[in-house]
């Protein structure tokens, strides 16, 4: 489940139209939210209050296996519509397995004039916490400065008297600050970072072949004008599958990092494969539109071809190769599996994992926004029936991997408060099989 300051972040996203999926750091995204879904650990307890759009606060405790806890305050540029832990869509709430849309060109803010000299400001987000009783300190300051470009500060301050002896010996120190700055072109994605504790300079490239999708229409635009660009937009992904098999695109980056202070450098590289979604894209860059027929799903069939995600990343340096693949088998039911080898020690892992939304029973009612106008009128009594999926109340998550561990997760909503239920076990261990479980519970409120 993501912590109310991810949930913000990205609905500050969201509100500024960036696309974090395109870049190489989220190459994987698909796989790990099925593979590598984080199991509380203990007893959790997260409490979030948006007092008005722009500020927002958050505090948490962990009441096991220790007692301990944080504040945390977030303030935005802009304002956004934070929903309440009861009315949030629960998805936005969940890493999910999705295939996401075709990138697109970022879109600069609009301009905004006043007695003839712009007055628009650049949007930003600041965001600090504060952990008790360690005294540590995180930051993150992100602004954009260009349509097209966006920087990031990240920062963390750990005292050292909570660092053991023999890593002040060493002369460690886990405070650090790094610079990110980010430039999308749709096609082209590149991001820069410098961390400030080990004199680390990487850089991370996101190549996406293809024609980029078309701008988002304008809600003032008519629905004919609506419904041909989204009509133009599906014959463009048309043109570019090929016949047989899946139709989908293909992704490409590399990243490359150097330390100075420890005279040690890295390289690696990754592809991926998605299928092309069907009429409507799920990503937030294309809202549906009511007028046009395209941008309505309907419950009653598959989609043409399983939503589907295959990756592959190798790192030269170290040996290392890991290939997933990923698929959506059914309305509720994600499956995925991967595959890690060592080129040099020859050791391989085997991971399996599922993802199974679990809904209300199905409603069935009239669908009178599903008939054609240039039909003959039907008479209201007898309006065609529908099957309409239920609503999502809770998703179960699960991986098995060949080094005997075992994961299950449960994550729904009791009330207005989110739950997550964990249990991590060693099949291995007839001494200790359960390894870890935890209870979290999250309420957070915009009242």
């Amino acid at each position: 489940m993501h912590p109310f300051a991810s949930y913000v972040l990205r609905s500050y996203y969201r509100a500024t139209g960036w696309n974090e999926d395109n870049l190489y750091a989220n190459l994987t995204r698909s796989s790990n939210a099925i593979l590598d879904f984080s199991v509380p650990r203990g007893l959790h307890l997260s409490i979030s209050k948006s007092p008005n759009p722009l500020f927002n606060t958050s505090y948490s405790m962990n009441a096991m296996p220790s007692l301990n806890g944080s504040v945390g305050y977030i303030f935005t540029s802009c304002d956004l519509d934070v929903k309440s832990s009861g009315a949030v869509r629960f998805k936005d709430m969940i890493e999910r397995f999705k295939v996401h849309d075709q990138p697109r060109r970022p879109e600069g803010k609009e301009e905004e004039w006043l007695a003839g000299e712009r007055v628009d400001k650049r949007d930003y987000l600041l965001y600090g916490r504060l952990y008790l009783p360690t005294g540590r300190l995180d930051a993150l300051y992100s602004t954009r400065l260009s349509a097209t470009t966006q920087a990031l500060v990240a920062a963390i301050s750990d005292p050292r008297s909570t660092l053991s002896a023999d890593r002040r010996s060493r002369g460690d120190n886990v405070s650090n600050v790094m610079f990110s700055l980010q430039h999308d072109v749709g096609k082209w994605c590149t991001e820069y970072t410098w961390s400030a504790e080990d004199g680390m300079w990487g850089v991370r490239v996101l190549h996406n072949f293809g024609r980029l999708g078309h701008p988002v229409e304008s809600s003032t635009d008519d629905s004919s004008n609506s419904s041909g660009a989204r009509a133009r937009q599906r014959r463009v992904d048309e043109e570019e599958a090929t016949e047989g098999g899946l139709k989908g695109r293909v992704s490409a980056g590399a990243e490359f990092y150097i330390s100075a202070k420890e005279r040690s450098a890295g390289v690696s590289t990754g592809i991926r494969f998605t299928t092309l979604p069907d009429a409507t894209p799920p990503s937030f860059q294309l809202p549906p539109s009511s007028s046009s027929p395209l941008s309505q799903t309907s419950p009653r069939g598959p989609p043409s071809q399983p939503p589907t995600t295959i990756t592959a990343l190798f790192n030269p340096m170290m040996g290392h190769i890991s290939t997933a693949y990923s698929a959506r088998v059914s309305h509720d039911l994600s499956l995925s599996s991967r595959f890690d080898f060592n080129v040099y020690s020859y050791d391989s892992e085997w991971t399996m994992g599922a993802e199974w939304w679990m809904r209300r029973r199905p409603l069935k009612g009239p669908a009178q926004e599903d008939i054609d106008p240039s039909l003959p009128s039907i008479a209201p009594s007898d309006p065609p029936e529908i099957s309409v999926p239920g609503e999502v109340r809770g998703v179960v998550k699960a991986r098995i991997s060949t080094n005997n561990n075992m994961s299950l997760m449960w994550e729904g909503r009791l009330k207005k408060m989110l739950v997550s239920l964990g249990v991590v076990s060693d099949l291995s261990s007839r001494s200790k099989p359960i390894k870890a479980i935890g209870l979290e519970l999250s309420y957070f409120s915009s009242e």
